[in-house]
């Protein structure tokens, strides 16, 4: 992924609402299935890491990302921004 690429990406999560929160349970299965299918569904998903997890916010972005086959865009605090392009080219929104 270039830094344009990236930039864009960052800019349109600027503008979306977390979709899901990880507490105290962590990553579980569960909630690792629900991510990759929202980003099938989304492309681009940011997700809240609540205070009460007591694991690292960017390790949980690393697993999540090698989980989901996913981009990392980014970690800002306890947010963390992934990125996954559609299957189908035509059905792209971040490009």
């Amino acid at each position: 992924m270039t830094s344009k690429q990236r930039a864009i990406l960052k800019g349109a999560a600027m503008k979306i609402q977390p979709i899901f929160q990880i507490g105290k349970g962590s990553l579980t299965p569960e909630i690792t299935t629900a991510i990759a299918e929202a980003l099938e569904a989304r492309e681009l998903i940011k997700i809240n890491v609540l205070k009460n997890c007591l694991d690292d916010t960017n390790v949980i972005a690393q697993m999540l990302a090698e989980r989901t086959h996913s981009t990392l865009v980014q970690v800002i605090g306890k947010k963390i921004v992934l990125y996954k392009p559609a299957a189908d080219p035509k059905g792209r929104k971040y490009e």
